[in-house]
């Protein structure tokens, strides 16, 4: 089987302009369409991923190293050439999932202190039940990191919105792209503080404290036209409160745990 060669497009029918013709104009399918070989797969890595001008590399260089920039290009509109907040969002999720299988073999979530204390003398048979319900949630968000990331990003999207409500025009799906990209930030953070893991045991720990540093910072640029500290306290209400909330939630869902247990 060799390249689609007519001179209609495959997936619509429309008649196309000839073979320098690369897409077609009604449905955006490519044209010729090309069997699927290790040339066209080799292609599409490239173009996706590897691609200097666009492409997920493209993405995350441009979200770390300007990110105030890629914010305001992506809610303005200039989207052309990022991949999808949803996409980056999943897969650095599940990057961060396997790198820290692999290298630390830990759990996504830190249970050193209620694995201490599950171990500890003299421990109230009702801390250990405590302890034990949190250990199942934990096991939970480890089988299901991406889904747990997802779930909380409305939340977190929620209250920046309501804490900068009055300070900017965005509406809440657009903080809620703006929430998924920052916390890519974090992701790519963790990932590479996963690497290091030998010399830098709480990877965790780090990777949440420099990805709160890191959106306070991208959304300084972000909001260029607005005072520095009125952004940073903002940023740092919001995060408290998120906090807050995730921790409550992760609480009652140990509660529930131990009621059904």
């Amino acid at each position: 089987m060799g390249m689609h060669v007519d001179t209609s497009c495959i997936n619509c029918d429309r008649a196309t302009g000839g073979p320098e013709q690369k897409y077609c104009p009604n449905c955006g399918q490519p044209t010729p369409a090309h069997r699927i070989d290790w040339h066209f797969l080799g292609h599409e890595l490239e173009h996706s991923v590897l691609h200097m001008d666009r492409g997920i590399l493209y993405s995350l260089k441009q979200l770390m190293l300007q990110p105030g920039r890629l914010l305001r290009d992506y809610i303005e509109g200039r989207r052309g050439n990022q991949v999808k907040p949803l996409l980056l969002i999943t897969m650095m999720a599940a990057a961060v999932v396997l790198l820290n299988r692999l290298i630390t073999g830990g759990s996504m979530m830190d249970t050193g202190a209620s694995e201490a204390m599950a171990t500890a003398q003299a421990v109230p048979a009702e801390v250990l039940r405590v302890m034990a319900a949190y250990r199942t949630v934990g096991a939970w968000i480890d089988s299901h990191f991406a889904a747990f990331t997802l779930m909380l990003l409305p939340i977190e999207a929620l209250v920046f919105w309501q804490v900068f409500r009055r300070y900017s025009q965005l509406n809440y799906p657009e903080w809620l792209v703006m929430i998924t990209l920052l916390t890519v930030q974090t992701f790519v953070i963790w990932s590479v503080l996963v690497l290091l893991h030998r010399w830098l045991p709480h990877a965790q720990l780090m990777a949440a404290l420099l990805g709160m540093i890191y959106a306070a910072v991208s959304l300084v640029q972000f909001f260029q036209d607005r005072a520095v500290w009125s952004t940073i306290w903002r940023t740092a209400v919001s995060l408290a409160l998120f906090s807050l909330i995730s921790s409550f939630a992760v609480m009652a869902a140990a509660l529930v745990v131990m009621r059904v247990g």
